[in-house]
């Protein structure tokens, strides 16, 4: 059965074709057709029920105000740079600091080590794409990545990092495999007062066999936990290599919720040379992983927690409305990735927020709040957040878990007091556990690609979607041997 049209990639030759998202057997497929190579069928979701539950979220954004160009719909993604087709705002972007890596990982998205040249702009470089990343209208891009490469081997890190807190961004994060962290306790500390705000933390599981750098990892964590530093764990899920592990992996972050933030997995992505019988026997999809996850924790997390990323759509409507100022849209492609919190009890137990609250009947509410104030009037809107407040009354009472005190209380100290201290008492507590699956040119998907909320910000002034920038027409590596240092 044909689910929709879309246009994607030769898996050989990257050209762009058009083709087909089906239903086949309770599996969606991609399929596409190559003058020259055939017929390409590769597993898009593994789950098609799945699939559908996740197509009521569908939330298609406006873009930008201030797009780099104005181009024709044939144009994707040949010659990307944000463009006038792409549906949403900037959430997060990356900026890679340098492909130089003291690691070299055979699933990289970069293949830094491969390179035979460095890729590594210099401070006044980083600075002008941060300065455009904030330019973005009608929201300046919240948060900004630094990555690579392995953005510590730089020696003016500590510097980027405080110019990027001058300029605004509320988020500064950096993606590590933690070695100099490890090695180093004071960079931990200098990294802090610098000001970022997370570690995005590589880790593949808690076992030699799957992460040979478990004792490097885990020293890197005492670290930041010594200085207060934050930390969301990384791990790329391959079927048969670390995919066994994942619930032994949330329990990790459990056990250290003092520090670590949250799990964001992430399903290899086959952006180097990958034959297909490689990609056949390692994809793993979102659905596989939430099983997984199911199967793993016993039931405890259910792949029925999770929820795409535009599900809180609600929420920035109901700030909009409320505050009549533009707010950051999480307009995502629904089949991009899945989320949900866990709250870590003090017996060191686990409890999802679908089981202290209805959830579905919660974002109705936010819903019908946001729809409420957008009419207008003082009295509106206190009518809107007292009927509001019921219904998610209503919602904490519905959920399966005895004691949502806690929770309501939380609720009520945002919405009625509006003490948004209240949400780091949440984050406390709380476990975001989440995945996000990269594309490749086996599984791309123009249609995701043009909602991508995730980009990379390149030296010639352009924003690149993740899958483009690292399997599309636009690589990456044209990126950095453009701007390569001469001398390397």
């Amino acid at each position: 059965m044909k689910i929709k049209k879309t246009r994607s990639l030769c898996p050989v030759c990257n050209t762009i074709l058009e083709a087909d998202i089906i239903e086949d057997r309770g599996q969606v497929w991609l399929e596409r057709t190559c003058p020259i190579h055939g017929m390409s069928r590769n597993l898009y979701w593994s789950d098609a029920a799945m699939y559908h539950r996740y197509d009521k979220y569908e939330t298609v954004g406006n873009g930008i105000e201030n797009p780099q160009k104005i181009a024709p719909p044939e144009s994707c993604p040949a010659s990307c740079g944000l463009c006038s087709n792409h549906h949403s705002q900037t959430l997060l972007a990356n900026i890679d600091l340098t492909n130089r890596c003291n690691l070299n990982c055979d699933f990289c998205f970069a293949n830094a080590r491969a390179c035979g040249f460095v890729y590594e702009p210099a401070f006044d470089e980083v600075v002008t794409m941060m300065q455009m990343l904030r330019a973005q209208k009608p929201i300046p891009v919240p948060a900004v990545q630094f990555s690579g490469g392995e953005p510590t081997m730089r020696d003016d890190l500590v510097k980027i990092i405080k110019k990027a807190k001058e300029m605004g961004f509320p988020q500064v994060q950096i993606a590590t495999n933690g070695i100099r962290i490890a090695k180093e306790p004071e960079l931990a500390r200098q990294l802090r007062d610098a000001g970022l705000s997370t570690i995005y933390l590589h880790f593949d599981g808690i076992s030699k066999e799957t992460n040979p750098f478990l004792a490097i990892h885990k020293k890197a964590i005492e670290n930041l936990n010594k200085v207060g530093l934050g930390v969301v764990l990384v791990p790329t899920v391959i079927r048969g290599r670390n995919d066994h592990e994942v619930g032994d992996i949330i329990r990790f972050a459990a056990r250290n919720i003092s520090v670590i933030r949250g799990v964001n997995f992430q399903p290899v992505a086959f952006t180097g040379a990958a034959r297909e019988e490689d990609v056949r026997k390692a994809r793993i999809t979102i659905p596989d992983l939430l099983a997984g996850i199911e199967m793993q924790m016993e039931g405890v997390i259910k792949k029925d927690d999770f929820y795409p990323v535009p599900c809180v759509i609600p929420f920035s409507n109901l700030v909009e409305a409320y505050t009549g100022r533009p707010q950051v849209r999480f307009t995502a492609h629904q089949h991009c990735g899945a989320a949900t919190y866990i709250f870590v009890q003090h017996d060191g137990s686990v409890v999802p927020v679908n089981r202290m609250v209805d959830v579905d009947n919660f974002f109705e509410s936010i819903g019908q709040m946001a729809e409420t104030l957008e009419k207008g009037g003082t009295i509106n809107k206190y009518k809107a957040l007292l009927e509001g407040v019921k219904n998610m009354h209503d919602s904490v009472k519905n959920g399966e878990q005895g004691n949502t005190t806690d929770f309501w209380k939380m609720i009520g100290k945002i919405l009625i007091g509006q003490n948004f201290d209240a949400l780091r008492e949440f984050h406390q507590n709380a476990l975001f556990i989440g995945t996000m699956h990269f594309m490749d040119r086996y599984n791309y998907d123009l249609g995701r690609v043009q909602r991508c909320c995730i980009h990379y910000a390149t030296p010639d002034g352009r924003l690149i979607p993740f899958c483009t920038y690292n399997s599309g027409p636009v690589y990456r590596e044209l990126v950095w041997k453009k701007y390569a240092k001469k001398n390397s």
